[in-house]
Order: structure tokens, then sequence, then C-alpha cells
């Protein structure tokens, strides 16, 4: 007796509670993507034009922290110009970033 008060409290309807259920799990998964997934892969492009941006004469920097000068770049690799006379191979992606030069006339501030 007490479950036919309860079903008749709640509704009653088992199947409500299953759309109920499919509508929340479908909001949980589009919140999830819209915070977490689309912005990782706008990052992940953003990676990608800046690596196919690379060119010769380019100050960057690697992902172990080495700074130098592109001197040659291939479609898979970097030569990288440390010191004078003293050039290293580099995969693409290990560049992490592009070094920005100060503006000329602009003085940095520390």
């Amino acid at each position: 007796m007490n479950a036919i008060l309860f079903q008749a409290q709640t509704g009653g309807s088992p199947e409500g509670g299953m759309f109920t259920t499919v509508i929340m799990l479908v909001l949980v998964f589009g919140i999830f993507y819209f915070l977490m997934v689309r912005p990782q892969q706008k990052k992940a492009k953003e990676r990608q034009r800046m690596l196919d941006a690379l060119k010769k004469g380019d100050k960057v920097v690697t992902a172990g922290g080495m700074h130098g000068t592109i001197a040659g770049i291939d479609d898979k690799t970097v030569l990288l110009e440390v010191s004078t006379n003293l050039k290293l191979k580099f995969d693409r992606s290990a560049i992490s970033n592009v070094a920005r030069e100060a503006e000329p006339g602009v003085k940095e501030t520390k």
C-alpha cells in the first residue's frame, strides 16, 4: 500500500524519471564539451598555426627552455642556432613559442 501512495505522490510514471535523467546527462555532456573540449581544440589549432608560420630568422624557445634563432626549417625538423657556430636540430613540435622582441624605442620594465 505504501508503494501505491508513493507512486501517487511522485507522478507514478517511471518513464518520466528516465526522460529527466537522459536530459540531465545530455546537459552535463554539453557543459563538459563547452568548458573542456572546445577550448582545448582551439588551443591546439592556435599552436598548429604558430608552428606552420615559423620561418628562418625567427627567435624561438623550445619546450626544454632552449632559446635560439631558426637557421633552417624542414617539414618535421627545425635547425636552431643557439650560439655562434652551434646549431642544434629539433622536432618542430618541440618549439613551445616564438619569442617576442620589444618594439624599437619601447623600454622593457621588470
